[in-house]
């Protein structure tokens, strides 16, 4: 059966791409070289962030559907391809990449599907029927229990069977999305009902399953590759434990310090299980290693991960044209795939790592961040979408300049990949390519992703998945904003004066000064600055150069406002504004100056709850408001005991950062 239908397949000629930002731009770039018509959609969107790879139209690489799709709903993704005249449905990841009900949807309109049956994602959609089909062919799997009873009590007594730590996890989707890790008895009930809400955002689905937490661990994965004629193989294995809320951070291949034993079997481990789904396309295992060289399975991704660019690169193939082959029926040895191959091209292929550039704050708790794009620089000679030729560095992108990024995404911004011949030469390409990039207009955790793979921890393969949660001092530093950026914020803004006098920061027989304000990395500051075309007497001998001058920051004016580059971070500078009653009563504080009295939002995004009312008591820790902004969810919470004077949001309201939440009144 499964040859009857690779066999009724054809050449794909429009493919229709069910994504946004940086995935969808590495697919839209490969159809086109294979001389297929990618489609990208506008996706509709509430908050004026970016809905979409918008610009194809005129880089030629891809066209633009004819009106925005709503990405959540697979009846209006099968209308919008219909519409398009597409043949063939890909649909990225996040999303419903996942969704069975997407696959059958575009499967029953007549439509090519991209990925896997449905039926092989519906099983692995459900954690629960992934650990027992993993349990049938010999694969071990971690301690936990998939209650049919979903009510607290029934979790919470699955939760005493197992024993802490845990791990509550959504029962469906996948990324990390929901996960909360228990460690006191207390936790339980929060971690209930924290990973309810976000699994039925994210995934429509609310149940939970138990599992128990192993620590200190690594996270291996293994890419698989299945045809729609039995064939499976693995492409190798990939680390992914630097992780941020089981979040991924850096990802490389292949996983460093395995023993070669280990390898193997988790290898063939990863084959097995593809195999007893029925899987076809590209797919991944996921795995956790613990140092005593005990593993288990975790759950199968049935879609391309956000970190295949990494395995691309050491076996030099393109894993979005192989899925499109697969889909159109070719079989993996008309692909040129033979398993000795495979893992022959294995140990010549040297080494790729791979960071994702976010739309976050690190030095906020790696809180959202929203803002326009106003520059990109991406590292010498790479595009927004490139092979690793130049000096081993690849860009996937999702935004350029005049972009805006809101809160209705994730905050994947694009994915900076080096290859070497090993992992030595690719970090030491990773940490140049870092230095090249730059990003103006809103914050980025790029400054940190820098010192990320310097650290003697990162270098040395040493990192285990909780490896962030402690390095967060060490790898989050912040430094105040140096001399140079003010100076430099300053002759920006005083050359946009235009000729007034006063915004030039002139002043009657002495030196042009300006007082400038910027929002930095230890929150909102103010600074006079003398501008340099004034600080030095024009009959001043020039002093002799003894070193070479530090490059000055680089800095891009918007309008009234100077974005500067301060070690990566865009730091906005504008002329300070006088203090007027309408500034000191407006209910919006500072952001990073949250008081005990004044709580204020720390990210942009939606007021999901508030839990308080005025006139309440609230003790130190208790909760305030609940925001979501790009998956996320953040609590604000009163820091210390008192009485709610007054609330200024309430729930569905849309919040800038620094908006006042709440106000408190507390004892002396």
């Amino acid at each position: 059966m499964i040859d009857e239908v690779a066999a009724a397949r054809g050449p794909i000629r429009v493919l229709f791409i069910a994504n946004r930002g940086e995935i969808a731009s590495r697919i839209a770039t490969t159809a086109h070289r294979l001389r297929i018509v990618p489609i990208v959609p506008l996706v509709g969107g509430t908050d004026g962030g970016v809905a979409g790879p918008a610009r194809g139209d005129a880089t030629g690489i891809w066209r633009p559907a004819a009106d925005p799709v709503d990405l959540l709903d697979p009846a209006d993704v099968v209308r919008a391809a219909l519409a398009a005249g597409a043949d063939t449905v890909h649909p990225g990841y996040g999303f419903l990449a996942e969704s069975p009900a997407l696959a059958e949807a575009v499967v029953a309109a007549g439509l090519v599907w991209v990925g896997p049956p449905p039926d092989a994602i519906r099983t692995l959609g459900d954690k629960a029927r992934a650990r027992e089909a993993a349990r049938r062919v010999d694969v071990p799997v971690a301690a936990g229990d998939e209650p049919d009873d979903q009510s607290d009590a029934s979790l919470a007594a699955s939760a005493d069977r197992i024993g802490l730590p845990l791990l509550v996890k959504p029962a469906a989707g996948g990324g990390g999305k929901g996960i909360r890790v228990v460690r006191r008895r207390e936790e339980l009930q929060p971690a209930f009902e924290a990973a309810r809400r976000e699994a039925a955002r994210a995934f429509g689905d609310d149940r939970l399953i138990v599992e128990r937490y192993i620590a200190p661990a690594r996270h291996v994965e293994v890419q698989v590759l299945a045809d729609a004629h039995g064939s499976v193989l693995h492409l190798g294995d990939r680390d992914c434990s630097l992780q941020r809320r089981h979040q991924k951070v850096l990802e490389e291949a292949p996983a460093p310090g395995l023993a070669p034993e280990l390898r193997a079997v988790i290898r063939a481990a990863a084959v097995r299980v593809a195999r007893a789904v029925g899987y076809e396309s590209a797919g991944t295992c996921e795995f956790l290693v613990a140092d005593d060289g005990s593993w288990v399975f975790l759950e199968m991704n049935a879609r391309l991960q956000v970190e295949h660019p990494v395995t691309e690169l050491v076996l030099g193939r393109d894993l979005v044209a192989d899925q499109l082959r697969i889909a159109e029926g070719a079989g993996l040895a008309e692909l040129g795939l033979d398993q000795g191959d495979v893992e022959a091209a294995l140990e010549t292929g040297g080494h790729a790592v791979e960071v994702r550039l976010n739309a976050e704050d690190p030095s906020a708790g790696f809180l959202p961040s929203a803002g326009p794009v106003v520059a990109v620089r991406w590292p010498d000679g790479v595009g927004a979408f490139g092979p690793a030729g130049h000096g081993g560095i690849r860009v996937d992108a999702g935004i350029a300049a005049g972009d805006l990024v809101g809160g209705a995404f994730d905050p994947l911004l694009a994915k900076i990949i080096a290859h070497g011949s090993d992992r030595a030469e690719a970090l030491l390409r990773l940490a140049g390519a870092l230095d090249e990039t730059e990003v103006l207009g809103l914050v980025t955790n790029l400054a940190f992703l820098r010192r990320l793979v310097r650290l003697a921890v990162v270098r040395e393969g040493r990192a285990r998945t909780e490896t962030l949660e402690g390095l967060a001092g060490e790898a989050v530093a912040t430094t105040s904003i140096p001399e140079g950026a003010w100076q430099v914020a300053a002759e920006a803004l005083a050359g946009a004066a235009d000729g007034d006098l006063w915004c030039g920061g002139w002043r009657l027989n002495a030196a042009a000064r300006l007082r400038l304000a910027a929002d930095g990395p230890d929150g909102p500051e103010e600074r006079s600055v003398e501008l340099a075309s004034a600080a030095v007497p024009a009959a001043a001998p020039e002093a002799p150069a003894t070193t070479d001058p530090a490059p000055a920051p680089l800095a891009i004016r918007a309008g009234d406002v100077v974005h500067v580059s301060v070690g990566g971070r865009s730091v906005p500078f504008q002329v300070a504004q006088p203090p007027n009653l309408e500034r000191t009563t407006s209910p919006r504080g500072s952001a990073g100056a949250e008081s005990a009295t004044d709580l204020v939002a720390p990210m942009p995004g939606t007021v999901l709850g508030v839990h308080v009312a005025v006139g309440g008591s609230v003790q130190a820790g208790d909760r305030v408001a609940t925001l979501e902004a790009m998956k996320m969810e953040h609590v604000v919470a009163a820091q210390r005991a008192g009485r709610v004077a007054e609330l200024f949001v309430k729930a569905g309201d849309r919040v800038e950062r620094g908006r006042l939440v709440a106000r408190l009144e507390v004892e002396a």
